[in-house]
């Protein structure tokens, strides 16, 4: 019992450190949250263990240094907010950016191909019918509208670029 009762304590000493830790949440770009007790960019900080003030106060300190202290807290609690909500927009910028670029890449693809397909589980290629493309490349455009607030021109007429040819490499000088 004698034992017990200081590996109980060390037990219980180690588990009430580990638990003082800020938590912060982010988002990824699949819309799955995520928690963690490291800073992510676009993270957010939902629990916050704050230090309990000191039971030592001394009695010479003024008013004046509490107020301070006070306010100076307030301040780098605001800029610490600020730093976060830049950094979470910055990054909903950043997927709403390459959420855009690729559905405009999928509507590009799709209506400049004549058949569109679509990869089964096995990783074959799974041929759509005419109305099954044209209902793929009207959502395709849906997409784009949604997430670009426009949608790329497209003129059937246009013919397609030839493809350039890759010029041969210069050869390199023998050195001297």
């Amino acid at each position: 019992m004698s034992r017990l009762l200081p590996i109980t304590f060390l037990i219980l000493a180690g588990a009430l450190t580990v638990a003082r830790a800020d938590v912060y949440r982010w988002i990824d770009e699949h819309g799955v949250p995520h928690y963690s007790d490291q800073w992510v960019p676009g993270s957010v900080v939902i629990k916050t263990i704050k230090p309990r003030p000191s039971t030592f106060n001394s009695t010479a300190r003024s008013s004046e240094q509490k107020n301070l202290g006070s306010s100076n807290n307030r301040i780098s609690a605001d800029l610490n907010d600020q730093a976060n909500s830049r950094a979470v927009q910055q990054d909903v910028t950043k997927t709403r950016d390459a959420q855009c670029k690729a559905a405009k890449d999928r509507y590009m693809k799709s209506i400049q191909s004549r058949r569109v397909f679509k990869e089964n589980k096995d990783g074959e290629r799974e041929y759509l019918s005419d109305d099954a493309a044209d209902a793929y490349r009207e959502q395709a455009r849906k997409d784009v509208q949604d997430r670009c607030g426009s949608v790329p021109e497209f003129t059937p007429d246009q013919p397609i670029p030839e493809p350039q040819p890759i010029p041969e490499p210069k050869p390199i000088p023998e050195p001297k």
